[in-house]
């Protein structure tokens, strides 16, 4: 268990402390805390990077954590109206279709290569910003148009073209299963 692991195991249990912090309405908290998980991702990447502590689980791990993090915020800011549905409904079906896509491969005994794309790597970012300023403005009170009409805009064009990319290369990668 290297330290880059371990900041992403931390990461992970930060995760029902800002949904509790939404939920209780304490969006500075919660603000605060998605400041902290950010921090975190930077700092174990670099870790792992810098002192070559790179390691298999953490290639798992650091994605897992993402997701987590903001699949949870999305939803929780959704149910209190603060991110609308339709936006909250498109990023957890394409997570849903990608996990979804790699169970099935699995079962196949046809692991998909996991490898992020520039496309959902831009997307990630997206939506961090997009968490980041709804959050703030909550907690802070101030009006966040235009900026989060660009980045809603931005995360449902990245969402589409990212799970198209995965998709065809999810088909092209299965399609080379033989028929039995």
């Amino acid at each position: 268990m290297s330290i880059p692991n371990i900041i992403t195991l931390g990461r992970i249990l930060l995760v029902p402390v800002i949904i509790w912090a939404i939920a209780s309405n304490q969006m500075e908290i919660a603000f605060a805390i998605f400041v902290v998980a950010g921090v975190s991702d930077a700092v174990d990447g670099f870790l792992a990077k810098r002192f070559n502590m790179a390691s298999e689980l953490g290639a798992l791990l650091d994605p897992l954590a993402d997701k987590a993090l903001l699949v949870s915020i999305f939803v929780t800011l959704g149910i209190l109206g603060a991110v609308p549905i339709w936006l909250v409904i498109l990023v957890v079906s394409r997570d849903i279709m990608i996990v979804g896509a790699v169970i099935v491969s699995w079962l196949f005994n046809k692991p998909v290569p996991m490898k992020p794309l520039l496309v959902s790597k831009l997307n990630t970012g997206a939506q961090v910003g997009f968490a980041a300023l709804v959050l703030a403005a909550l907690g802070f009170g101030f009006d966040s148009s235009p900026y989060d009409t660009f980045l809603m805009a931005a995360i449902a064009i990245l969402t589409l073209v990212s799970v198209s990319f995965y998709l065809v290369e999810w088909v092209r990668h299965m399609s080379t299963i033989d028929p039995k």
